[in-house]
């Protein structure tokens, strides 16, 4: 029985790639299999990883948390969002978000467009500790790092945990 179904992409999908040590995703939903509206990418984020305040030019980034605890600075405002919560960055907002607890965060992020996909493939077969390849594969993808992260005692691109 076909209900509308899409056929899959030639992407492959639940690889797991690292974008920093203990910051980990998987495209659940490619950019392909969604007609270019959406990418879903999950990320599970270790103690104390976070990412520096930057913006997207043309997406809107929607965060549904799985498991654990996030913060995120949407602009000037400040949340935390647990297990359940979900908070959409409009395009163009400065924003940032960590994993400031103790336990591991499990988060979907839904890009509407669906065009990050192609730059967190990028990141994710770069050397993780090359910030300005990384900073340049992210302002080619529309994206543009504005800030460090706001957030202190903070592992992100811009001072990587050490690997294990």
């Amino acid at each position: 029985m076909n209900i509308n179904a899409t056929p899959r992409s030639r992407t492959p999908l639940n690889e797991w790639w690292e974008v920093t040590p203990g910051e980990n995703f998987t495209v659940r939903a490619s950019k392909e299999d969604m007609g270019g509206r959406c990418t879903i990418i999950e990320m599970t984020v270790e103690s104390r990883n976070g990412v520096p305040v930057h913006t997207h030019a043309n997406e809107e980034e929607h965060f549904i948390v799985l498991e654990g605890t996030l913060q995120l600075m949407n602009g000037s405002e400040s949340l935390t969002l647990s297990a359940g919560d979900s908070a959409t960055v409009k395009k163009g907002a400065p924003h940032a978000w960590a994993n400031l607890s103790d336990a591991l965060v499990r988060v979907l992020i839904v890009f509407t467009p669906g065009d990050m996909e192609e730059t967190f493939r990028l990141i994710g077969s770069m050397d993780g500790g090359d910030l300005a390849a990384i900073a340049e594969s992210a302002k080619n993808g529309g994206s543009t790092i504005v800030g460090p992260p706001p957030f202190e005692n903070v592992y992100s691109v811009m001072s990587p945990r050490p690997k294990s």
